[in-house]
């Protein structure tokens, strides 16, 4: 092959590297205005950066990607049926790239396991430690601990769960937080609106208001010996 035909070649290649390039900014731009409109006609707080906040949470979507930053962060509350609860929404970047969005909403009690709620054709972490507890409507279930996660696998939740949408890669609970995971290219404000009202009735289910969060569980009975079995 000719010397300058290779030049050619490299020419184009860069020439549409540089397009593409310039097609992500600007559609990263357009992205972040639409994201700050939406938190200022929420009264939610808004941040372009935040390289802290991803380490908040560790499982789902987070044990996928190394050190992901958060970028077009919104920070606010909102209502659930049982009450206000605190939310997060951002895109975590990944390789100079939007890998996904990630939507949070907290709780007031910790969960007893986490559990990790995949569709059926997208990989889970093999490192992730977890034990598959089963299918779950549409989805498969990974927990820390079988026994504790089982009770908390409700009829209720099952169809909350349906209710998500397949664009919504897993949603998880960690630790007092319900987190959802949300395909960058479907995170329109519309769509977030939908997620976190979807988000607040699987955190009403698993923490209702009605319950005291600083009620501990009743202490089992000790199980008797064989020499008080006998009497």
């Amino acid at each position: 092959m000719p010397a300058w035909l290779w030049f050619v070649i490299a020419v184009l290649a860069i020439g549409a590297g540089v397009v593409l390039l310039i097609a992500d900014r600007s559609q990263r731009v357009s992205n972040n205005r639409e994201r700050r409109r939406w938190a200022a006609l929420r009264g939610w707080q808004f941040a372009e950066v935040d390289q802290v906040l991803p380490t908040r949470w560790e499982r789902g979507a987070l044990a996928q990607y190394g050190s992901p930053t958060a970028t077009d962060v919104v920070a606010g509350s909102t209502f659930t049926s049982d009450g206000r609860r605190q939310v997060y929404v951002m895109d975590l970047d990944a390789g100079s790239r939007s890998a996904t969005v990630l939507v949070g909403m907290r709780c007031r009690r910790a969960a007893p396991a986490t559990i990790e709620l995949w569709l059926p054709d997208v990989p889970v972490p093999q490192d992730s430690e977890l034990d598959l507890l089963g299918p779950v409507g549409a989805r498969y279930a990974f927990v820390t601990e079988v026994a504790a996660a089982r009770p908390l696998v409700t009829p209720d939740l099952v169809d909350a769960t349906e209710e998500i949408g397949s664009d919504v890669t897993v949603v998880w609970l960690e630790d007092d937080w319900v987190l959802a995971a949300l395909e960058p290219g479907s995170a329109d404000p519309a769509r977030l609106e939908r997620l976190l009202r979807d988000l607040g009735d699987l955190a009403d289910l698993i923490d209702p208001f009605d319950a005291d969060p600083n009620e501990e569980e009743p202490a089992a009975e000790p199980e008797p010996t064989s020499s008080e079995s006998a009497r």
